[in-house]
Formats: C-alpha cells, sequence, structure tokens
C-alpha cells in the first residue's frame, strides 16, 4: 500500500509454501519485493522497517517464521534528491549529439528507487553524458523506456529535450520495434502466436501486474518458438505494445509458461528441479529471469536516419543455450 509522501507498505503472512521453499526471512523477503536488495532490506531490518504483530518470538532475517506469521515491511519515501553521475562502465553501442544506445546488464537498475540510488543506469549516463541533467524528468534525466532489472538488453536514451519528446512520440505510438527474447519453462510450447489482454496492477500483491486487473490497459504480444527442448523453449517476442512485466505477465499468466528463474511471475527453485542438476549447477544462485531486448529499431527523431541495433545475450544466457544444444 502506497501512501501520499512516496512510503509503501507490505504484509505478507508465512504460508506452508513458503517455509518449503526458503530457509531465511531474507531470501523470502528478496523473493516478494522483488526490485529491492538483499542489504536494501537488511538495511530496513536494522531500522525496524521490518516487523511481525503476532510472532510467537522475535523474527530474524536469518532465520525463518513460523507458518502463519505475519511480516510487515514499511518502505519509506524515496530520497529528494536528484540522481548524482557515477564513473559506471557502459556498453555503448551508438552515440551522436541527440541520443545514446547502450546495452543495460541484466541485475542493473535504470533509475534511482528506493533501495538503488546509486548503481543505476541513469548514475552511469549521467558520469558519461555531462549536460543530460534536466532532460525529461529530473530522477531519471534521458529516460524514455525501461526495462526490468533483472532484464538485459538494448535501450536508447535521450541526451536533450527534442530528442527525448520525438523519443516519448514513437514509443507512445508504437512506431519502434523491440524484440526480445527468453527461455522459458514448459514442454510442448505452442509454436507462436498473439498474446493480447489488459495489463494493471495486481489487485492484491502491487508489486505484480496482472491480466486480471479491472484498471488495466491494453497489451499484445507476439512470440515465436525458435527452438523447442524437453522442459525449456527458446522463445522470440515482438512488443506492440510496452506495458510493465508485459512479456513476463502474458507467458506465465496467458500461456502458463513462466520465464526460467523468474523470481515474481515464477517459482527459480522449482525451475531448477526441473531442468535437471547440469544446468542447475551452470545457472548457479543467478537470480534475474533469462529475459534478453536483443533489437531496436526506430526512426532517429532528429535526423530521421533509420536506427537499428541488436545486441546477443549475456554470457551466462547463452551457457545455457549451448548446453541445451549439446554445444
Amino acid at each position: 500500500m502506497s501512501a501520499s509522501d512516496g512510503s509503501e507498505s507490505f504484509t505478507f503472512t508465512i504460508t506452508e509454501e513458503d517455509k518449503a521453499n526458503f530457509k531465511r526471512l531474507d531470501q523470502f523477503l528478496s523473493h516478494k519485493l522483488v526490485d529491492q536488495s538483499r542489504s536494501y532490506i537488511k538495511m530496513l531490518f536494522e531500522k525496524g522497517e521490518i516487523s511481525s504483530p503476532n510472532a510467537a518470538k522475535k523474527i530474524e532475517l536469518k532465520k525463518f517464521p513460523d507458518v502463519g506469521t505475519e511480516i510487515i515491511v514499511n518502505i519509506p519515501p524515496p530520497a529528494p534528491a536528484d540522481a548524482i553521475a557515477e564513473n559506471i562502465p557502459l556498453e555503448i553501442h551508438y552515440e551522436d549529439e541527440d541520443l545514446i544506445i547502450v546495452n543495460k546488464a541484466a541485475g542493473m537498475v535504470v533509475h534511482p528507487a528506493p533501495g538503488n540510488y546509486t548503481g543505476t543506469l541513469v548514475n552511469a549516463i549521467l558520469y558519461h553524458c555531462k549536460d543530460i541533467k534536466g532532460v525529461g524528468d529530473q530522477r531519471r534525466p534521458g529516460i524514455v523506456h525501461r526495462l526490468d532489472k533483472g532484464t538485459s538488453g538494448i535501450m536508447v536514451v535521450a541526451k536533450n529535450q527534442k530528442c527525448h519528446e520525438g523519443l516519448v512520440k514513437l514509443f507512445s505510438s508504437h512506431d519502434i520495434t523491440r524484440r526480445y527474447e527468453c527461455i522459458a519453462m514448459g514442454k510442448s510450447f505452442p509454436t507462436g502466436g498473439k498474446l493480447e489482454s489488459n495489463i494493471g496492477r495486481h489487485p492484491q500483491n502491487r508489486l505484480k501486474m496482472s491480466t486480471e486487473s479491472k484498471a488495466g490497459k491494453h497489451a499484445l504480444t507476439h512470440y515465436r518458438v525458435l527452438k523447442q527442448f524437453d522442459k525449456v523453449a527458446h522463445v522470440e517476442l515482438k512488443l506492440e505494445t510496452g506495458r510493465t512485466h508485459q512479456i513476463r505477465v502474458h507467458l506465465s499468466q496467458l500461456l502458463h509458461r513462466p520465464i526460467l528463474c523468474d523470481p515474481l511471475y515464477g517459482n527459480p527453485k522449482e525451475h531448477l528441479q526441473r531442468i535437471g542438476p547440469e544446468l542447475s549447477d551452470i545457472i548457479g544462485d543467478y537470480e534475474h529471469p533469462f529475459l534478453h531486448a536483443k533489437e531496436l529499431g526506430f526512426i532517429h527523431p532528429i535526423t530521421k536516419k533509420e536506427l537499428h541495433f541488436t545486441a546477443p545475450p549475456p554470457e551466462l544466457f547463452q551457457r545455457v543455450l549451448n548446453h541445451l544444444n549439446g554445444c
């Protein structure tokens, strides 16, 4: 639940399934609060922002509470300060005086938010582009679209206000090509098709999106299976719209085939058990969905030049594919 000052409060009740899947409270909360780091959860705990009104004994992050225990997490409002420049390496695919194309790493947050005020793409962009401050939103200068923290891939960032406005129009009118690839759970995956629904905030869990939301907006995803394996499929997806978590929601809720290791719409522990020990050893403790934004194409809003960019999946993603293909 959100308050007028920007703070948020979450309440979780421990179930038998939770007890079977988690050994520590901090692991459970990292799974539930997917956009928050483990260190931030520890800081909240130390400041008394994580509590229980009905625990039989004092809760601890390194231990798991009893079934039925209610856990309340209070997240303070965002810091009012602007983002600061940080010397963080960027994988730049293209740059001119109006915009920059980067390949965002999985695990990097796009812009500062509670728990992630530093180390974000915006912090890196501010260092690289000294005069970008004030372009668009002051807390996320230059940003016209975003990728989830765990999603890797191609992004465009505007370097001036005119380009920012032009890119916003392109995204709003869907005059932009966006292709993704993922590894999704499931046998006998449909070979391809169209996934269409409304998507809005989940009625019970504000961290999630849902196709059942009454206030949802239209969302359309095209997909095709690149290759079907025994327990998973390599899938390509093309977005017609850009709703929050769109691909993750459509695959998990419409096809009932969540993305491998998606902590919010799937069950990574169960996924690793199903795919077998060899593949599980390769993946290890990787915390992000196997989802990659591989292609971005659009008409440059200033020069009107046609631009098209691609990026291969991250090294671990490719290692998993190589193993599946017997390479």
